[in-house]
């Protein structure tokens, strides 16, 4: 069992910088693939950003060059620093731990979320 907590969001004027933080507690949390999602109205939740077990990372195409996505296994936290931040970044920001369950199928857990809003 993973328990995920998300901070860091806030109103932010265009052009501005937000660093989200993600606290995960439980045990294994190195094991885990963790993402951050949004979800804006009328749209499925998209992940932003992952990062791998191993260090690797990906992000969606709107958000590279601008956001950066790292990990702590140390005081098992993930981190989304976001730059350069536009209106349609605007939403509700979500972390996610996954990883895969013995024989079959996947352990998934969700924050709550933390609002992000990017408003002049």
């Amino acid at each position: 069992q993973v328990q995920l907590v998300e901070s860091g969001g806030g109103l932010v004027q265009p052009g501005g910088s937000l660093r989200l933080s993600c606290a995960a507690s439980g045990s294994s949390f190195s094991t885990y693939t963790m993402g951050w999602y949004r979800q804006t109205p009328g749209k499925q939740r998209e992940l932003v950003a992952g990062i791998s077990s191993g260090g690797s990372t990906n992000y969606v195409d709107s958000v590279k060059g601008r956001f950066t996505i790292s990990r702590d296994n140390a005081f098992g936290m993930v981190y989304l620093q976001m730059n350069d931040l536009k209106p349609e970044d605007t939403a509700p920001y979500y972390c996610k731990a996954r990883r895969a369950a013995p024989g079959a199928g996947w352990y998934e857990y969700w924050g709550q979320g933390t609002q992000v809003t990017v408003s002049s």
